[in-house]
Formats: C-alpha cells, sequence, structure tokens
C-alpha cells in the first residue's frame, strides 16, 4: 500500500478492528506477566487483520513512555506481529525494566500499523528538510550499519524539521550535525490505534 494511500485510509480499520487489536496486546503483555506467551492463529480473526503488516506498539503507564518496539519490514501477519511487539515493548525495551503486574491497569497501549518504507530522493540536507511533511511522516535514517527511526507521532515532542532530523541522527548513534554521500532515508506514514 502506498504512502498515500494509507494516510487516506487511517481510520480504515473498522472500530471493532481497533477494539481487537488493543484488546490482542493487551492479552500479550497479560499473558507475559504470568510467563507465557500468547498463542495467535491468524485465520481465527477477520481478513483485514490477516494481512502481512509491520506495526509498532508503544506503551505508556502515567502519560510516561514504558516501552516501544516494532518491526519496520513486513516479518508476519498483523494480529501476530501487534502480539509480538507488545509483549516485546512490555518487557523487552532494553531502556526499560520489565513491566510489573501493578503497572498492568494503568497501561496506555498504542498501535501504529505502517506503510512500506519509500525512498526519499534528495540533493542535501537542505534539501531533505524541505521535502519533510511533519506529523505525517515516519523517517528511517541510514548511514553505514548504523540505523534509526521515528514514528510520525515523534513529531509532536520535535514539531521543527532541522531538529526532528538531528535527534533522529543521535538516534541513529550519529552526532547530530553528521552529514555524508552515504546517508539514505526512507518514509513511511503510520495508521494509529486508536
Amino acid at each position: 500500500m502506498g504512502l498515500m494511500s494509507l494516510v487516506e485510509r487511517q481510520q480504515g480499520f473498522a472500530p471493532e478492528h481497533r477494539r481487537t487489536l488493543l484488546e490482542l496486546a493487551g492479552s500479550a503483555i497479560e499473558k507475559g506477566l504470568g510467563g507465557e506467551r500468547l498463542t495467535v492463529c491468524a485465520t481465527d480473526y477477520p481478513e483485514p487483520l490477516r494481512a502481512p503488516r509491520a506495526t509498532f506498539v508503544t506503551l505508556h503507564v502515567g502519560g510516561e513512555l514504558r516501552g516501544c518496539i516494532g518491526t519496520l519490514e513486513v516479518r508476519r501477519t498483523l494480529v501476530e506481529d501487534v502480539a509480538h511487539n507488545a509483549r516485546a515493548a512490555a518487557f523487552e525495551d532494553p531502556r526499560f525494566p520489565p513491566l510489573a503486574p501493578a503497572e498492568f491497569g494503568r497501561l496506555d497501549i498504542h498501535i501504529s500499523v505502517l506503510s512500506a518504507p519509500e525512498p526519499v530522493a534528495f540533493a542535501s540536507e537542505e534539501d531533505l528538510l524541505r521535502q519533510l511533511r511533519p506529523r505525517v511522516d515516519g523517517l528511517i535514517l541510514q548511514a553505514g550499519l548504523r540505523r534509526g527511526t521515528f514514528l510520525p507521532s515523534v513529531w509532536e515532542q520535535l514539531p521543527e524539521p532541522r531538529e526532528f532530523l538531528r535527534h533522529l541522527k543521535r538516534k541513529a548513534g550519529l552526532p547530530a550535525d553528521y552529514w555524508a554521500a552515504d546517508i539514505r532515508v526512507s518514509r513511511y506514514v503510520t495508521a494509529s490505534i486508536p
């Protein structure tokens, strides 16, 4: 699915599908609290939820980030990816300790369903900055073996394109002012749930 068609269809998930995905993420985390993995059989779900998709699951507790894990490339069905990433965000994000049972009741789950990344052609950093679409674009920045991504929701904290790009370079392990001919950038959009 192309970038614009996903943007146009961001609300394309029916309310019952959104609920199903959020409940699935919650169930995967709840099972994980007991040391188990949720078994997901894609054929048990409606067709739109069985499509191969890449997702990120972001967790907040009390308004504070508590975990965020996802995939940039399609590896499995939407329901399988959501369950996998929800569990990973709760227990495997290296920035945070594993989620505690006491936090589960205060957990806010957000799911981002990604479009396929599309390369951005640019002649310079200024050219790239002019092409960015704040609050729309998620970006993947690569230079050599280093890579980082920001979901479109990061624009809420970094609304200015230059700062967004500087922070993304740092996330990729590069200096904020780094620029070289080997930089590659791809963009994607997300459908957000809820």
